[in-house]
């Protein structure tokens, strides 16, 4: 009689959105991905892509909590890139977030951004200067990042 109690007990609170998540459903398209639950309160009601949306928006608000996530899809890693861009744009340096993103690219499951990122950091042995550098070079062509020139070189401007 314990066992049954305790499913069903177990199984309102995850339709109540009780529980929280710490990955997406098994049999999604990024079923791999997967986060810290003390890091994340993402209650287990939501949908797979209520769910993106609410991480996407804790990384936006606490960046480094992105290490807290293991293969973050490509939308949770704009979120980063857009950052970079920002920084960059306001004078600041971003190599604590290229770092970041670098970090994650060391799972062969995370899923390219961008074209050529992971080639770039393998090619650059995980280097963010070098990394930056190419984001600075590619990131605009794909819309991620805008470059625009600068008198100190390119500039790279978040969307």
């Amino acid at each position: 009689m314990f066992p049954i109690l305790t499913q069903a007990l177990a199984y309102v609170s995850r339709v109540c959105g009780f529980d929280t998540l710490d990955s997406f459903p098994p049999g999604h398209a990024h079923a791999r991905t997967h986060w810290s639950g003390a890091h994340f309160d993402i209650a287990s009601d939501l949908k797979p892509d209520q769910i993106e949306r609410a991480v996407c928006e804790k990384i936006a608000n606490t960046p480094m909590i992105f290490s807290h996530i293991a293969n973050p899809t490509p939308d949770m890693q704009r979120v980063i890139l857009g950052m970079i861009g920002s920084r960059v744009q306001h004078g600041g340096q971003p190599l604590d977030l290229v770092a970041l993103l670098i970090s994650a690219y060391r799972s062969p499951y995370t899923k390219d951004a961008l074209p050529g990122l992971r080639a770039a950091i393998e090619v650059n042995e995980g280097d963010p200067r070098a990394v930056l550098d190419f984001l600075g070079d590619s990131a605009a062509a794909f819309g991620v990042i805008d470059a625009v020139p600068h008198q100190s070189g390119l500039k790279l401007v978040g969307r």
